[in-house]
């Protein structure tokens, strides 16, 4: 037996000791206290300190958790009150919601402790204080703008969440708040499904309504460009012939006045000329036939009527 003991007993003590030895994984922070108080944060590798129940090493996993808070269908009909996640508007309505909150372990050193001493009450804490967050948020609106406030109420919660959290402190980070699920209680669903139907419906109409005004409005722009174009050029063309008729009569009252000075009928010849031009258009015409028969043989003989100068 004092054999056994010789052997068994350094055997024990060895194994003792190797409770002393950890090892850390990359992906992993520790935390050792010895005797209650912290003196090492390992990082990843092996550590070598003193035995169980002298030291104690905890470790934690670095990474993204994925926490649900609200509203499960699972649990209603286990709660005989207001199930978790049904929240109250301001118009007295009530709204489901399920929010999923991400968070992580602090690894900054006083952080990491503060989560080694209270790592239990993480979730529960970051559930009551999202759903205060987010009741809070709800009570001030109509159900109306808490149902199409999905973007809204993230943001609130993202926003408000870790100074609401900061004096547990739980040594862990939020990283995103989003909303899995937001709709009214199954009971009044259909109804608020239907408001919901008529109201995109509305929206679209005056969607409908305002792109075809967009095109009425640039269809109307355009042909008064295009008709502001025409103008111009019909006013251009139009000033263009003006000057030209302008400048052939300058010319011609030019030369009447030279001519006018050697040949004292000039002016009567000039009218006989463009008489004459307007007669031949008249008569191409046929606009004079009738006169012709009646006032004689030689048709009408408007030049008659300018007496010659003598």
């Amino acid at each position: 037996m004092r054999r056994r003991l010789t052997y068994v007993l350094p055997i024990l003590v060895v194994l003792y000791l190797l409770t002393g030895v950890s090892q850390v994984e990359p992906d992993e922070r520790a935390v050792v206290r010895r005797f209650g108080r912290v003196i090492e944060r390992p990082g990843p590798g092996l550590r070598v300190g003193l035995p169980w129940g002298i030291d104690r090493v905890d470790k934690f996993k670095v990474r993204t958790v994925q926490l649900t808070v609200g509203y499960n269908p699972d649990e209603v009909a286990d709660s005989p009150g207001i199930p978790a996640g049904q929240l109250v508007t301001g118009d007295q309505n009530l709204v489901n919601l399920r929010l999923v909150v991400a968070y992580a372990i602090d690894t900054r050193d006083g952080e990491l402790d503060n989560y080694a001493a209270h790592r239990d009450r993480v979730d529960a804490v970051l559930t009551r204080e999202a759903e205060a967050v987010a009741s809070e948020w709800a009570a001030a609106r109509t159900v109306d703008e808490v149902l199409s406030g999905r973007a809204a109420i993230a943001q609130q919660v993202s926003d408000r969440l870790p100074t609401r959290i900061a004096p547990h402190r739980l040594g862990v980070v939020v990283q995103r708040v989003s909303v899995e699920h937001l709709a009214a209680p199954d009971e009044v669903k259909d109804s608020f499904d239907a408001v919901n139907q008529a109201q995109t419906g509305i929206r679209t109409r005056v969607n409908q309504a305002e792109q075809d005004a967009q095109r009425r409005t640039s269809e109307a722009n355009s042909l008064s460009q295009r008709l502001l174009s025409e103008a111009k050029a019909y006013a251009t063309e139009r000033e263009t012939l003006a000057k030209a008729d302008a400048d052939a009569f300058t010319k011609r009252l030019t030369s009447y006045q030279k001519l006018r000075q050697s040949n004292p009928d000039i002016l009567a010849a000039i009218w006989r000329e463009e008489v004459g031009k307007i007669l031949a258009g008249v008569k191409e015409k046929g606009r004079i036939e009738v006169l012709d028969d009646v006032l004689g043989p030689n048709g009408l003989e408007l030049n008659q009527f300018i007496p010659t100068r003598r």
